[in-house]
């Protein structure tokens, strides 16, 4: 691969690229059985790590959000203490189920006549605080912010009555009332107790010394409690379309990690624009622009669609953006925008069937893309629950596919990358490698039906968790 690939510093990689990572499944969450049938709102919408990778969350369509926390590292100390002892980390990451909480409910819009489903598209982790976590959660009209915290399970104790004995009695105060009474000092009265209570309660003569009103004390049981801190309503009014002209649409955005005054949004055809929000607020002028030109003679009535952009990602320092259209992945420099410095194969062995890809809609899916924490390496989902590993480092050769599912099929993509000016002749290549209509030009079957679309990096580790319906599935290297 030519071109300045991967390298968080912005310098081109030795050219002794490290060998391929070796993946290995870890763990699944939701797994189905074998013709399980999957319910629609059961289905994973959106997955994201928060920035220690010791907590991960997923959306769904049901509009739910799912916590997982890591547990492999608690029985060591945290990670910064064990980076502080020069620990050597030989396990994998390994998550365990922490909570779960309704965030969003199914609305409709009167004045505009819109059905507002409950799916959650986008979560984004906050800064923690007072071991409380805190994330945003939104579907397409409302953004929530929401605070998960351990509370301590309050009991009620210090009553007049021993517990052991009331146990045995039922409900006290379920005793029937009906019946006249004359209560005396302390607690005693004139009669016997009411006949649908236990004898077993033993009231001294004259009552009790003292009456004691019942504490209610903390006890050393915790539980979890989600709450909503605060509602962002009405952001279908300033929906991120409405923002975009007659030319394009807004199809993602995303802050600079290290400058907060640094945007980039991507658009239906393909570019993606970098907003410095000193010089305006509105959006409506770039500092710099991203596109790659067109070959002349080789657009044709698919072209637009493919190119559309579907998400895109900064690294961990900012200097390079990943882009996902829908035939390829894009690693742009952001000091270079005459082209990409590297561009990424995902299944062009789709092309000869677009016009099938178009009847069924499948051309307009949204696939997700994301990089490592040292920007070497990146991902993408494609269709048959696959996903694929790019080693974006110069020299390097890596491109690994594998399958969502407990025993990942591994198979090596061929021309996984080229230069970004030399798409056509790589393309007829792919094209004479996919005769047949259900095989890739690896010979691999592909499924329409199923889709992997969202997927994440673990930020410091080489660690992935992605979405195959309602499945989690997580792999290490």
């Amino acid at each position: 691969m030519t071109g300045n690939g991967g390298g968080e510093d912005g310098t081109a990689a030795s050219s002794s690229a490290s060998p391929p990572l070796d993946w290995k499944f870890s763990q699944v969450f939701g797994e189905r059985t074998a013709g399980e049938e999957v319910q629609e709102v059961d289905i994973i919408s959106a997955i994201e790590f928060d920035k220690s990778g010791d907590h991960l969350a997923t959306g769904d369509r049901g509009g739910r959000v799912v916590l997982f926390e890591r547990t492999d590292l608690k029985e060591h100390g945290s990670r910064r203490d064990l980076e502080r002892q020069d620990y050597v980390i030989s396990r994998h990451p390994e998550f365990r189920y922490k909570t779960e909480f309704q965030s969003h409910e199914p609305e409709f819009d009167y004045l505009k006549s819109l059905e507002i489903e409950e799916k959650i598209n986008k979560i984004r982790w906050c800064q923690t605080s007072n071991s409380a976590l805190f994330l945003l959660s939104t579907n397409d009209k409302t953004i929530k912010f929401w605070k998960v915290q351990e509370k301590k399970v309050k009991r009620i104790s210090e009553m007049n009555v021993d517990p052991s004995q009331a146990a045995g009695n039922g409900n006290i105060s379920s005793s029937n009332t009906s019946s006249p009474r004359v209560y005396l000092p302390n607690g005693a009265c004139s009669e016997v107790p009411y006949k649908n209570l236990s004898h077993d309660i033993n009231i001294p003569p004259g009552g009790f010394p003292t009456l004691r009103l019942p504490v209610v004390v903390p006890s050393q049981e915790t539980s979890l409690l989600a709450r909503c801190r605060r509602v962002y309503t009405h952001a279908h009014d300033y929906h991120i379309n409405s923002i975009s002209n007659n030319r394009f649409v807004i199809t993602s955005a995303e802050f600079h990690p290290m400058q907060c005054n640094t945007l980039a949004y991507s658009s239906s055809k393909g570019s993606i624009r970098l907003i410095d929000l000193r010089q305006s607020a509105l959006c409506d002028n770039h500092s710099k622009l991203f596109e790659e030109r067109e070959t002349p003679g080789s657009r044709s009535f698919f072209t637009e669609i493919i190119a559309s952009i579907s998400d895109i990602k900064f690294s961990k320092y900012g200097r390079h953006i990943l882009s996902r259209d829908y035939m390829t992945l894009k690693l742009w420099d952001i000091n270079m925008d005459s082209g990409p410095v590297a561009t990424f194969q995902v299944h062009e062995y789709l092309r000869p069937k677009l016009c099938d890809l178009y009847e069924n809609d499948s051309i307009f899916d949204k696939f997700e893309c994301c990089l490592s924490g040292d920007g070497l390496r990146l991902a993408t989902g494609s269709y048959s629950n696959l996903f694929r590993v790019f080693g974006c480092a110069s020299g390097s050769t890596e491109a690994t596919t594998l399958e969502a599912c407990k025993n990942p099929m591994r198979r090596q993509v061929q021309t996984p990358a080229r230069p970004a000016r030399s798409l056509s002749s790589l393309t007829r290549v792919v094209r004479r490698g996919a005769e047949s209509p259900s095989v890739d030009a690896n010979g691999n079957s592909y499924d329409f039906t199923t889709k992997l679309l969202h997927l994440a990096w673990h930020p410091s580790e080489n660690s992935i968790a992605c979405a195959a319906a309602n499945s989690l599935y997580m792999y290490y290297a």
